[in-house]
């Protein structure tokens, strides 16, 4: 009796999800977290995440931002051209300084070149008169030469205002005063006498510093002034800065 009553009554059934298969039970989940190998994968998993996302965000902090593109001469309305032709203008690199360059001497000095620049662009027949001769060497004339026609000494001034950067006693080049400008130029001022400037002092534009003296190196010239122009460590022709007489 006991074992018909036993079949009689209904069996339980696992309980069902929603798509009618058997859901899993919470024995099961325990079965599942008591293997060994679970908890090191979860950790794995959770490293392998939070590194991926760390390399992300690095990755996108260091691309760089895009550069500012250059507002061209079209955007600022600027005409490029030139009226014969439509061809465009040289863009030519000047030098920065806020003052322009005067002649190293004193007003009514009466000094002329007597000795221009080498220029290697300059036609063949300019390159002699722009050599100097020493020891039987003919070397290129860095800067310009001045001088009177009577050889008389006369005052050099600062082509531009500055710092005294040098003063130097030269046994080929005579007496040497180095002025420093804004913008990296120097003038450089040879064979001098007398100077009336001293190295780390300020000086202004048409200021004397010295008088035209001799040098062993050009002492063909007499009474003169070497001058040269650098922008930087660049050699400049002075003509193309000084004022046009």
């Amino acid at each position: 009796m006991n074992e018909q009553n036993k079949n009689s009554q209904p069996r339980e059934e696992a309980p069902k999800t929603a798509q009618g298969e058997p859901a899993v039970t919470s024995s099961s989940w325990k079965r599942m977290l008591s293997k060994r190998w679970v908890f090191p994968a979860a950790y794995l998993a959770a490293a392998a995440i939070i590194l991926t996302l760390v390399w992300v965000y690095q990755d996108a902090s260091q691309k760089p931002l895009k550069q500012q593109t250059a507002v061209t001469e079209a955007e600022k309305g600027i005409d490029t051209k030139t009226a014969t032709g439509g061809k465009k203008e040289e863009v030519v690199e000047v030098i920065a300084n806020s003052q322009s360059m005067i002649w190293p001497t004193a007003d009514g000095a009466e000094a002329t070149v007597v000795k221009p620049f080498y220029d290697a662009k300059a036609p063949t027949e300019q390159h002699q008169e722009a050599m100097v001769q020493y020891n039987d060497t003919f070397t290129p004339n860095l800067g310009i030469d001045l001088a009177r026609k009577d050889d008389k000494t006369f005052d050099v001034t600062a082509a531009l205002d500055g710092k005294v950067t040098r003063v130097e006693d030269h046994p080929v080049n005579g007496t040497v005063v180095e002025i420093t400008h804004p913008g990296e130029l120097k003038t450089v001022y040879q064979s001098l006498s007398g100077v009336k400037v001293e190295q780390g002092k300020e000086v202004k534009q048409g200021e004397t510093i010295a008088s035209a003296g001799h040098s062993e190196f050009e002492k063909d010239l007499g009474n003169h002034v070497h001058f040269e122009v650098y922008d930087g460590e660049n050699l400049v022709n002075p003509m193309e800065l000084l004022p046009k007489n």
